[in-house]
């Protein structure tokens, strides 16, 4: 079997959960601020509280070097997908905090494990030249998928109440993840990963931008698009219509970021996604305008997809027997924040939403200092040692 045809095998595997688990997630995302307000009655305070709860199991990430002990890593993957359908599947039938809480909880370990094993699997299976273009096409395929989603909840929403299209969504991961349980795209001949949680001080420039990310995007995911709900009063049609129109933004640009990271480097990259952040953030805080508040959601999904230079980043530095554990180790530092950010912008957002997203861009500012630090032209240099 050539090692292009073993690659292959690979791809195609992560490709088949990418888009179950994609189904899942964007399907919950999608009906969730419209569930949480209109059937749970949830205010910013309780979406505050899931969001942050929604978080622990990424600040758990680390217990995933303790499950690759007695499963491997593609299996832990397709296993999350499984995990992540049952939590969305159930989403629907518990219309309270406490039960959004619940669904979240169980919702979050299969996705943010999943998401563990993916980056990890990519980043030993691909080269550094390919795994940026191969992270390109999967977030690609990953926004396809969102319209697909985004086309069913919108003609199936005066059809179908809530409850049964979190049930069908969540089924379709369920699936999703079955099918790769019977699969092994695995191969024998890579470096045997480190098992252990391992900080290194030499790799203090990744956790940084690392920790900076996952604060700067708790901010977005928890509000962004509760300001649209609550303040220019989106319907569920008009959140899944946005959704649709970012989703095809995304799936054209998305393997021409994995490109510009070949092509320029992963400091250019990051500096284009945190000087535009910087304005989305401002203009979130000042609009006055639904529309133009949905086109810097847009924009806020584009430059986002620019953070796998982070990843790369740590590739091209790291002994590659660290790729497992620095990817758990980062997860779970990109959600130190994440677990205290959603709560304190709640009970901020009570006085005042607007300082919500001013902390958001300050966070944007500090990334783009720490992002001058990356060497230049480190993929160049890495390809010719």
């Amino acid at each position: 079997m050539t090692d292009q045809l073993k690659k292959r095998r690979m791809y195609l595997y992560l490709l088949v959960l990418v888009v179950g688990s994609g189904i899942a997630f964007q399907g919950w995302r999608t009906l969730l601020n419209n569930f949480a307000v209109d059937v749970a009655g949830l205010d910013g305070l309780g979406m505050g509280i899931a969001s942050s709860v929604r978080e622990i199991p990424g600040f758990l990430a680390l217990l995933a070097l303790y499950v690759i002990l007695i499963l491997k890593e593609h299996r832990l993957a397709a296993l999350s997908v499984v995990v992540t359908g049952i939590g969305v599947a159930l989403t629907g039938f518990f219309p309270s905090l406490v039960g959004i809480v619940c669904t979240t909880l169980v919702m979050s370990f299969g996705f943010h494990y999943f998401e563990t094993m993916n980056q990890s699997l990519t980043l030993q299976y691909f080269n550094y030249t390919e795994a940026p273009v191969v992270m390109g096409r999967l977030r690609s395929i990953t926004e396809l998928t969102n319209v697909s989603v985004g086309a069913f909840i919108y003609f199936m929403a005066k059809a179908l109440g809530y409850t049964e299209m979190f049930a069908i969504l969540g089924a379709v991961a369920i699936l999703a993840g079955l099918w790769a349980l019977t699969k092994d795209p695995s191969r024998n001949d890579l470096p045997i990963q480190h098992k252990k949680m391992a900080v290194k001080k030499k790799y203090w420039l990744f956790y940084a931008l690392t920790f900076m990310s996952g604060a700067r995007r708790q901010i977005f995911i928890a509000f962004a698009v509760f300001l649209l709900v609550e303040k220019f009063d989106y319907s569920i049609q008009q959140i899944t219509v946005l959704f649709v129109c970012n989703n095809i933004v995304n799936y054209f640009i998305n393997p021409l970021i994995g490109k510009a990271v070949n092509r320029f480097g992963e400091r250019a990259v990051l500096n284009v996604e945190y000087t535009t952040l910087t304005f989305v953030f401002l203009g979130y805080a000042l609009t006055d305008s639904a529309f133009v508040a949905g086109g810097f959601y847009v924009l806020n999904n584009v430059v986002y997809n620019f953070s796998m230079g982070i990843k790369t980043f740590f590739q091209k530095i790291a002994d590659p027997k660290d790729i497992a554990a620095g990817m758990a180790v980062g997860f779970t530092i990109n959600h130190i924040a994440a677990v205290f950010i959603p709560v304190l912008g709640g009970l901020i957002w009570i006085t005042n939403y607007k300082a919500v997203f001013f902390g958001a861009v300050s966070i944007s500012l500090i990334s783009l200092i720490l992002t001058q630090f990356i060497p230049g032209q480190l993929a160049a240099r890495k390809a010719t040692s």
